[in-house]
């Protein structure tokens, strides 16, 4: 299988880079530059590599660097922002910093003929997010693009097929970046294009049916997508051999519980144990707010109730999860900041009675989960459905968490997911939000005093990145009229209308 590499220097847009990859139909591989050697590249006969953005300066001391000697072993190499510093600053040129004309968001950029720009017009918009600038290009590379502020807005050496860009290809803001993208893979490293979600499944089933021959193993069932195509993918493997526990905390949308088990019982020849655990999530949240420690109990509670599952089945030797690349990478890794813990990656606790944990799903996306889904046969509905955090209603009520709250976020949740349906609008996600906020309101010539929701809709294509989704007015106000009316302790519902970033798709 022929692979790319992106050889990450702490960049939040490393996934992207590799979704956009994987979009040509070749694979791409993600490492953190301190995780792997010149040797090891050497070894893994990739067909290209992509260096990615990142935070830092290259000329700072301790600023994220890789073995010079990565740019002579004859594999080509395209440079992203950093990336493109990293290479001028290996190979002898002179990274400034750019001062006031530091340049951020959509700029006109002027291209040269070249294989990375063959089909992009010579002026198109890109995307550009920079503070240093590259202003001594390295002996034997020439620029290749310019904008108004930065004379070497992407640079070449075509005889070593060594390539940087400032700007990021990328993102959707760049207005020739899939074909910029293209041309490195196909016209540059020579690609086929031939990676397929029927390869993954094959080569997935194959590796866990070798690793987990004669294993007991458990899979930890949210009823979501992830946890239900990793259900799946796992019994292939692993047959007779999986359990799936569906833990319900308590903390699932109206009537999913019932959902989650008729699906699982009536569709799939699974063994499927329906976990009530109610009380005890609650009493394990009760008192407290903050976001990250609510993350760590729900993780932390899951693994115990498993084992404890695990102990009444007899000796379990490993725990399936679901988890997809975009919980690895907000959950921080690398250079990269932490977002924020997904209970399933940084809400794990460090000591647990499995002897080991599989994530078939790990380095896929979202919409590489359902294309595996459909070809694995699972139901469209199911594969469709709506995301649902691992945390469930924890992570969507702001404050502590109370069996009353939880219920008032149910009714109104499910009530504007009933009129976006009506309606016949499918953003990529959308769901209610019970804020910590109280307002005063009135209601039959009363005064009341009532809790505050909010709600929320998004369009993305991949969860890395996101847009408000502009709901009509009416679709709002029906919503908004129903859930004042139907639910009795909430007076104020208000839109968010913010992106992914600033905002995360999820409040906490």
């Amino acid at each position: 299988m022929e692979k790319i590499l992106v050889l990450d220097f702490g960049g939040q847009y490393d996934l992207l880079i590799a979704r956009r990859v994987r979009e040509q139909g070749v694979f791409a591989e993600i490492k953190s530059y301190n995780a792997i050697t010149l040797d090891e590249i050497k070894k893994s006969g990739y067909k290209g590599m992509i260096f990615t953005g990142g935070p830092n300066s290259v000329y700072e001391k301790d600023s994220p660097r890789f073995d010079g000697g990565i740019l002579n072993i004859g594999v080509p190499v395209l440079g992203i922002c950093y990336g493109h510093q990293l290479i001028a600053f290996l190979a002898g040129g002179v990274i400034e910093s750019a001062g006031s004309i530091s340049e951020y968001g959509k700029t006109e950029l002027c291209a040269d003929p070249c294989a990375l720009f063959e089909n992009v017009p010579e002026k198109s918009v890109c995307w550009m997010s920079h503070t240093d600038y590259v202003s001594a290009l390295p002996a034997g590379f020439r620029a290749i693009a310019q904008t108004r502020n930065c004379p070497c807005a992407a640079m070449a050496d075509e005889k070593r097929r060594i390539f940087g860009v400032q700007f990021h290809p990328e993102v959707t803001h760049t207005e020739y970046g899939g074909r910029i993208l293209r041309n490195f893979l196909f016209g540059v490293c020579g690609c086929k294009g031939d990676w397929k979600a029927d390869d993954f499944i094959g080569r997935t089933v194959e590796k866990y049916k070798k690793e987990l021959r004669g294993k007991r193993v458990l899979c930890a069932l949210s009823g979501g997508v992830d946890s239900s195509v990793a259900a799946v993918l796992m019994h292939r493997a692993v047959g007779d051999g999986l359990t799936c526990v569906f833990v319900d905390h308590g903390l699932l949308r109206k009537n999913e519980g019932d959902e989650v088990e008729k699906v699982f019982r009536d569709m799939f020849n699974i063994k499927f144990i329906r976990v009530n655990a109610q009380e005890r999530f609650l009493s394990r949240l009760k008192g407290v707010s903050a976001p990250e420690q609510k993350r760590r109990i729900i993780g932390e509670e899951f693994i115990r109730v498993f084992e404890d599952e695990s102990r009444a089945l007899g000796k379990t030797d490993y725990l399936v999860q679901g988890t997809i690349y975009p919980d690895v990478v907000e959950s921080g890794k690398g250079d990269a900041s932490t977002i924020k813990s997904h209970h399933n990656v940084g809400g794990l606790p460090s000591v647990m009675d499995f002897e080991g944990i599989a994530e078939p799903l790990r380095e896929l996306f979202k919409d590489e989960v359902r294309a595996v889904g459909i070809k694995l046969g699972i139901p469209e509905a199911l594969v469709m459905r709506q995301p649902f955090p691992g945390p469930g209603l924890t992570v969507r009520i702001i404050g502590e968490i109370t069996e009353e709250k939880a219920d008032t976020l149910r009714e109104a949740d499910a009530i504007f997911r009933e009129e976006l349906e009506k309606a016949g609008i499918r953003p990529s996600q959308y769901f209610a939000v019970l804020t910590d906020t109280q307002s005063v309101g009135v209601m039959g010539d009363a005064r009341t005093y009532g809790h505050t929701v909010a709600l929320r809709a998004v369009s993305t294509d991949d969860f890395m990145t996101a847009d408000w989704t502009r709901i009509p007015y009416e679709v709002l106000e029906a919503a908004s009229r129903r859930i004042t009316n139907e639910v009795k302790t909430i007076n104020r519902v208000v839109y968010d209308i913010t992106s992914k970033p600033p905002a995360t798709v999820e409040w906490e």
